[in-house]
């Protein structure tokens, strides 16, 4: 099992920055990909970008490169979202998330990954 705890999150206005953490506890190297996902109400649960443990290699949805960085912490198990240059439309709930099976690429399906952490809530103000 691997626990996955989010941390950051909360109220900025267009044009600000925030930064989502995801501490991973427990069997964490039998993951391969960290990714965080957002879902607004009413809509289905997309990634945002994701993380290779091993070489670091990443992955960004088109609507948020150049403005989201995605970075691991090895020695500490964390993930992080540096989120700049907020949108009203980037408005959601954002879940870290942990992919047990070793791929090539990314997975970019929620239905893929294997843990989830409880949810960070982030809203921007027009």
């Amino acid at each position: 099992q691997v626990q996955l705890v989010e941390s950051g999150g909360g109220l900025v206005q267009a044009g600000g920055s925030l930064r989502l953490s995801c501490a991973a506890a427990g069997h964490t190297g039998s993951t391969y990909t960290m990714g965080w996902f957002r879902q607004a109400p009413g809509k289905e649960r997309d990634i945002v970008a994701a993380i290779k443990w091993g070489d670091g290699r990443t992955y960004y949805t088109d609507s948020v490169k150049g403005r989201f960085t995605i970075s691991r912490d090895i020695m500490q198990n964390t993930i992080n979202l540096q989120m700049n240059n907020l949108q009203p439309e980037d408005t959601a709930t954002y879940y870290c998330a942990a992919d047990r099976m070793w791929r090539i690429g990314f997975a970019t399906q929620s239905a893929v990954y294997d843990y989830w952490g409880q949810g960070s809530q982030v809203t921007v103000s027009a």
